[in-house]
């Protein structure tokens, strides 16, 4: 499971627009409030153009003061200037650090004599202004899981939605004088007067919260669940331990020492531990609430339905589900006062989001799961449709876990497995033929560089489809010998491998291929080794778009939301696409993937990439039906292991299942 810091954006109080402290807390600063986020402007004043001494000057002064930014310095112009500073503070970050327009009505009032009208424009500008972040070569962080230890402070920013936002409060101001220097007299009222002691203005958006994300078959994978934030005092690092024993149950992975580490981080700001369903917190609230230094809060947040599906194609799904209710975000601004029922001032309603279907399919998720925790190395699977692009199930284990999320961005030579962009190449450039007779010795020098079989294993001269079966290097390292600087690059391209991909809720590398001169880096390259880069993820596309007519596809997490990739290639010639795909069924039915022979219709590359001094990692990439998929295992030694778990992968997931109606 991924840590959820309290402070992420999904995360959200149940009744968002009731609550004033679901907003921006800005800094705090001697001379007042942050001078760059708040911007007041004058727009006029009738006080200035009176005459005689009536403290008009005073106002004008005070409503410049807070065109600086300088609300000390205003408050300072008042007759209370401590509850002025408290007051005006408390609104302007309930309103979220709006920009301000205050002008006074008319231009014959006296402030000392009678009430001034003050109209204060609450701008909180358009939506999405201060949203930060992106994706990818396509990702954002987003919390999905409950039942996870925290990372950050308590609380949570609202996101900015959509469309302007403002309001403009009408307040009044006197003037008196106090010694022998007039003063504005301070009340709440100047702000707006409807606002009470101890009262200030909020604002908040207002999402549709019972949008769900659904799988590909309509079954329920994330919802907005009600959950208790399980949160320690900034003080109450001596109870770490006790919490960690009582919410052990719902948060095994959460210790003594992972509190600790992560109240250090927050500092001097409460600590979220966990958020729990009600199921697993109604059984121990009673005794964490008797632990010093626990709070409880109530709070809503966007959780999976299953705790214990976890993927890295999960963890950007809040972020994408997020983004979808901003493009439809209402909003409200309130006075709140307090033993009083919020005045509302303004607002617009939040319009309907349909329920997000992913693309992934919860039963091929699990299963993708069950096969790479068999391994006690790491393991990585993903698994695409061709013909739409749509990420079925990326699983990695807990070994592999401990790298980060290499399924979809790991860095790694991909071995024999490239010999599909090697052999693509030389079919499309015409240095081979489809059922040329070439050369398979042991080993060969090419352009000073001696390659290998694997176990110096000899065919003598066979045929392009035998030897790429077979997996013969020499051959490949041949055949790359005819081949321009840039064909292995251009191909690898044209398959999606090496091209940046923006996918809502993704974040992924595919690969990288060097430009090569005729040399050894050539013919390194040509069998996927020497600077050739790629990740699970990478060569998944690259099958999957070989699949797919040999037309790059543009991988989608959601229905409706595919890729933007950064590279337009034209697809592979459809001869040059029947001639792998036929090399890549004899690879299974009588070459080096037989122990898959059993799943039907399967076409496949297996690959042994080298890794400095250590054992090599084995791959294993496929297809059957509209299904692709790549299989890694990091220190095999081999690629039979990865052969045989995408066999179990493949053998109990069948095809993808419709897409259900949105």
């Amino acid at each position: 499971m991924m840590p959820t810091p309290a402070s992420q954006p999904s995360l959200r109080p149940l009744r968002p627009h009731r609550d004033p402290g679901a907003t921006r807390r800005p800094d705090r600063r001697a001379g007042g409030l942050v001078a760059a986020a708040l911007a007041v402007v004058l727009v006029g004043s009738g006080c200035a153009a009176l005459t005689g001494d009536t403290g008009a000057d005073e106002v004008d002064q005070f409503l410049a003061a807070l065109n600086r930014g300088d609300v000390t310095g205003a408050a300072a112009l008042t007759t209370d200037p401590a509850a002025a500073e408290e007051t005006i503070i408390a609104s302007v970050e309930g309103m979220g650090l709006p920009a301000i327009s205050a002008t006074t009505t008319g231009d014959d009032g006296r402030p000392d004599r009678d009430p001034v009208t003050v109209e204060i424009t609450w701008d909180m500008g358009a939506a999405g202004a201060d949203d930060e972040g992106g994706e990818n070569e396509g990702g954002a962080d987003g919390s999905g899981d409950d039942d996870e230890a925290g990372s950050g402070p308590a609380g949570g920013d609202e996101a900015a939605g959509a469309g302007t936002r403002s309001v403009t409060t009408r307040g009044e101001v006197r003037t008196t004088e106090v010694g022998d220097q007039w003063k504005v007299q301070w009340a709440p009222t100047v702000l707006d007067t409807r606002l009470a002691e101890g009262g200030r203005l909020t604002f908040a958006e207002e999402l549709d919260w019972d949008t769900d994300i659904l799988d590909r078959t309509g079954e329920p994978l994330m919802q907005w669940t009600p959950v208790t934030a399980v949160t320690l005092a900034p003080d109450a690092a001596g109870s770490a331990d006790a919490v960690a024993s009582l919410v052990s149950g719902a948060a095994p992975t959460i210790t003594g020492q992972t509190i600790r580490d992560g109240m250090a981080e927050a500092g001097d700001q409460p600590y979220q531990v966990v958020a729990l369903r009600p199921a697993d917190i109604d059984p121990i609230r009673d005794q964490l609430a008797a632990v010093p230094g626990v709070s409880l809060p109530e709070q809503g947040q966007l959780i999976r339905t299953d705790r214990d599906l976890d993927s890295p194609a999960l963890d950007g799904l809040p972020n994408a589900w997020t983004e979808a209710l901003q493009s439809e975000a209402g909003w409200s601004a309130q006075i709140v006062n307090p033993g009083a029922e919020p005045i509302e001032i303004g607002g617009a309603p939040a319009g309907e989001v349909d329920d997000l279907v992913s693309m992934v399919q919860i039963s091929m998720q699990r299963e993708a799961q069950r096969a790479v925790d068999g391994s006690g190395l790491a393991a990585s699977i993903v698994a695409i449709q061709p013909s739409t692009g749509g990420v079925l199930a990326v699983a990695q284990n807990s070994a592999a876990d401990r790298q980060g999320p290499v399924s979809l961005q790991g860095r790694f030579p991909p071995g024999s497995t490239f010999k599909v962009v090697t052999t693509a190449a030389a079919l499309s450039a015409g240095v081979v033929g489809p059922d040329e007779i070439v050369p398979c010795p042991a080993s060969v020098t090419v352009s000073g560089r001696t390659i290998p079989n694997d176990d110096d294993f000899e065919l003598g001269p066979v045929p392009l489809e035998t030897a790429f079966a077979r997996s013969c290097n020499t051959t490949q390292a041949v055949i790359s010998d005819r081949l321009e600087p840039a064909a292995m690059k251009d191909t690898a391209a044209t398959l999606g491998l090496g091209v940046g991909f923006f996918t809502p809720g993704l974040n992924t590398y595919t690969g990288e291929v060097p430009v090569t001169e005729q040399g050894p880096a050539r013919v390194e390259a040509a069998i996927g080794q020497g600077e050739v880069l790629a990740s699970p993820f990478g060569m998944a596309v690259m099958t999957a778009s070989l699949a797919n007519g040999g037309r790059m596809i543009l991988p989608q997490l959601i229905d409706g939301m595919p890729a933007v990739a950064n590279d337009s290639p034209e697809p592979l010639d459809p001869a040059v696409v029947d001639t792998l795909r036929r090399y890549m069924v004899q690879t299974v039915q009588s070459g080096t993937a037989t122990a898959a022979r059993s799943v039907p219709g399967l076409g496949g590359k297996t690959g042994t990439a080298e890794v400095g001094s250590g054992p090599s990692h084995g791959w294993f990439v496929g297809f059957t039906g509209d299904i692709a998929v790549a299989v890694l295992i990091e220190g095999a030694d081999s690629s039979g292991p990865a052969v045989e778990m995408a066999a179990d992968f493949l053998g109990g997931v069948g095809q993808p299942a419709p897409l259900a109606a949105r």
